[in-house]
């Protein structure tokens, strides 16, 4: 008996999703704390280093869609002591990109960018959040940019 592609297609995925679905627990308990195996280990494994911090990554474009200069270096430095500085003083990291995008008028756009990382407790998620949506929207503001992408993802943070 021959399956059809489609079905023979169908059949593959639904296995890999089922087999990455009874991996997960897995791979989600490391960040749990210390892990025991009583069949391999006699005692449990070391914890994993560091306190459960949300790692926020915005992305930020130097061309302006209204044909208007760049941002440059400095513009965004300033912006950074004036913006994301008095709300993130305990540190941040900067790095220059180059990015793309298709912009609100469906052209692909390619520019320099940055990308701005900020480590904070998860304990003070709520009103970081509230702190990087006003940066988001300050930039935007400032610099007439249709947006700031962000990405944020859950993390183990030892100093």
């Amino acid at each position: 008996m021959t399956l059809h592609s489609s079905t023979r297609v169908r059949l593959l995925a639904a296995t890999a999703t089922a087999l990455l679905a009874a991996g997960a627990p897995t791979a989600y308990a490391l960040f749990d704390g210390p892990q025991h195996d009583p069949q391999h280990d006699s005692k449990p494994r070391t914890a994993l280093r560091g306190e459960p911090y949300i790692e926020s990554r915005l992305f930020f474009g130097t061309e302006r869609p209204d044909g208007g200069p760049a941002v440059t270096d400095r513009q965004f430095m300033a912006f950074i002591d004036k913006e994301v500085t008095p709300d993130f003083p305990d540190g941040l990291t900067v790095q220059n990109g180059r990015g793309q995008w298709r912009d609100a008028h469906g052209a692909i756009e390619r520019e320099r960018s940055y990308e701005l990382i900020l480590l904070y407790p998860v304990a003070r998620a709520g009103a970081s959040d509230r702190k990087i949506e006003e940066i988001r929207t300050a930039f935007e503001k400032e610099f007439a940019q249709e947006s700031v992408a962000r990405v944020d993802d859950r993390t183990r943070v030892d100093f």
